[in-house]
């Protein structure tokens, strides 16, 4: 039986682990991106989806194998789509910095990844328009979208008002435009996952008569969608691995520089590759206690998100240069999704 209460708290833990998975890149030495990026997303794309999956799934090798295989096919498909989004991602971070860099993505995420699945199904106006219950998820949706609009104002009122110096001492790689056209790309194409689980539900009814729990029965779904979030990502990495013939730093190998700690750095990569997945981990949770409204899902993962993002901007000093206004701006923002979580789960609560 669903609790979409319980669901929000599970979108939160989502949340907070996507906000915090590149932190510990940032303590990664002497590494090139590509090296850091592919290492972690192996733990990401590869190690940790069929390691809890094999966990917690009864057969999983017996539902897989059951699974239709247009339906394989589409979740790898998104998965490739979205691991474009979770490419420029990276570079978005680099860029614009955690908040900004958030803020404008997973807005953009947020739209296409919340409306386009009931658009697509036909069912957005029996769902949102014709009952109550889906009158208040609509009323947290535009909640949400409000919150995002005015993080990422604040972003660029903070961003118009520093000096190249003042940008480069917070975010050592800003590059204001750069950042928002790789952004812009990101938000569109990491929509796809949101498609990806639900070309996957096969696999949930599948995984379920297998005698799987609720909880867990989008596991195996996330296996295949972050399969094809592997491919993207390791044949775009191995390309700037060849051309900037950087492979020897897995080695330890680094031409005129210091060795890099490459314990360290393995460790930092793993952690960071199994916060990102467990985004996921607890996405699929969530949603399986949010009911009829298992796509709002996709709205409370990216606000909490950008609720946590936000909060490592602030800790990382990112918005120490901006001026109160702005940063009471900032915060309004930051309440408003906070508040939307609250309407959203309250409207799944009483179709429950």
């Amino acid at each position: 039986m669903s609790n979409p209460l319980i669901g929000v708290a599970y979108h939160w833990l989502g949340g907070l682990a996507s906000a915090s998975f590149y932190v510990p890149y940032r303590g990664v030495r002497r590494w090139s991106w590509e090296i850091f990026w592919l290492t972690g997303g192996i733990f990401s794309w590869a190690i940790a989806p069929w390691f809890f999956a094999s966990v917690q799934t009864n057969d999983l090798i017996g539902v897989m194998l059951a699974t239709p295989y247009e339906t394989i096919g589409w979740c790898v498909v998104f998965g490739m789509l979205w691991g474009l989004g979770g490419l420029t991602y990276g570079l978005t971070m680099r860029y614009l910095g955690l908040s900004l860099g958030m803020a404008v993505v997973l807005g953009l995420c947020t739209v296409f990844g919340t409306l386009i699945p009931p658009l697509f199904a036909g069912d957005f106006a029996a769902k949102l328009l014709n009952t109550a219950s889906g009158n208040i998820v609509l009323l947290g949706l535009i909640v949400t979208l409000a919150g995002i609009v005015i993080v990422a104002v604040a972003g660029a009122k903070k961003d118009a008002a520093l000096s190249p110096a003042q940008k480069a001492a917070s975010i050592t790689e800003f590059n204001f435009r750069k950042g928002i056209a790789v952004a812009i790309f990101s938000g569109i194409m990491s929509a796809c996952f949101a498609f990806g689980l639900a070309a996957g539900e096969p696999v949930k009814v599948l995984s379920a008569a297998a005698g799987t729990g609720s909880l867990w029965t989008g596991l195996p779904v996330l296996c295949l969608v972050m399969l094809g979030g592997l491919m993207t990502n390791a044949i775009w990495c191995a390309v700037l691995i060849v051309r900037n013939r950087s492979a020897g730093q897995w080695l330890g190998r680094v031409e005129k520089e210091a060795r890099p700690p490459l314990l360290a750095n393995f460790a930092l990569c793993a952690v960071a590759g199994t916060a990102w997945y467990f985004q996921f981990f607890f996405y699929t949770m969530g949603e399986s206690q949010m009911g009829q409204f298992g796509f709002s899902s996709w709205t409370l993962h990216m606000a909490s998100i950008i609720i946590f993002g936000t909060l490592w901007g602030f800790a990382f000093s990112e918005w120490r240069d901006a001026t109160r206004r702005i940063r009471a701006m900032v915060w309004g923002g930051i309440g408003l999704l906070v508040l939307a979580t609250g309407i959203i789960g309250y409207g799944n609560s009483v179709a429950a």
